[in-house]
């Protein structure tokens, strides 16, 4: 199956954000979600179909023009599905642009590695110098008493035109070691969080120790090298990851 879905934020003439573009194709149907308020609008994905399943190629673009303030999140978890045995890895690859002035967040449900699955998500995020974004990625490493299948993901995210974030993960019985100390241990389920400049709750002055979650082996919140923040966390479930990044995605 392929399909694309296509946001586009624009400020309204007499203030707040219009959306001159909401184009989905199933499984990616896109409804906005409330009225358009001073805060921006909002957009939910809803997934119109099972997957992604194996030969599955999706694309999701978003674009925020300047001053246009956009959030997208998602009405359910999105489950990778092992699809017909011979088909080639799904694959969804996420493009958004945010203009000087404009603020984007991505906080969707998370992606749950299915046994069986193989699944590739590609993220590329430019965001010019002024903007605002806060990018959430969750990823759940089987569903209940469950192995995960194999599941990749490549995200970079640019600030100002230079390279802020850039990271790749993989888990799954393809990738040796997904499971030992380097990566999860026995966590089987990971969140990361960046923002820029910073947190939507906090001053750019504050030191990074004031935004730390509580005391925990698997969470933590880096200053990157530029105009941003990055928070990660590593749970037994999505419970323990939330439970240490929502408090942080709080404007």
């Amino acid at each position: 199956m392929r399909a694309v879905a296509r946001i586009v934020a624009e400020r309204a003439p007499h203030g707040g954000t219009r959306l001159s573009v909401l184009h989905g194709e199933s499984p990616l149907l896109l409804r906005r979600t409330g009225p358009p308020t001073r805060a921006g609008v909002t957009v939910h994905l809803v997934g119109g179909a099972a997957g992604p399943l194996r030969g599955d190629d999706l694309r999701v673009e978003i674009q925020v023009g300047p001053d246009a303030v956009l959030t997208v999140r998602s009405v359910a978890a999105q489950l990778a599905l092992p699809g017909r045995p011979g088909l080639p890895p799904s694959r969804l690859e996420i493009r958004a642009t945010v203009a000087a002035g404009a603020t984007l967040s991505w906080l969707p449900e998370p992606l749950i590695a299915a046994a069986g699955c193989d699944h590739h998500t590609v993220t590329h995020v430019e965001a010019a110098d002024g903007a605002t974004l806060l990018w959430r990625e969750d990823l759940v490493c089987g569903r209940h008493a469950e192995e995960p299948g194999d599941v990749r993901t490549t995200t970079t995210i640019r600030y100002a035109g230079r390279t802020l974030y850039r990271h790749d993960l993989a888990v799954g019985p393809a990738t040796p070691g997904w499971d030992g100390a380097a990566v999860l241990g026995r966590g089987r389920a990971i969140g990361t969080l960046v923002a820029a400049p910073a947190l939507p709750n906090e001053p750019p002055s504050t030191p990074v120790a004031a935004m730390m979650p509580p005391p925990t082996p698997v969470a933590a919140v880096m200053p990157l090298s530029g105009p941003g923040v990055l928070a990660t966390a590593v749970g037994a479930d999505i419970r323990e990851v939330g439970a240490a990044l929502d408090p942080l995605c709080v404007r």
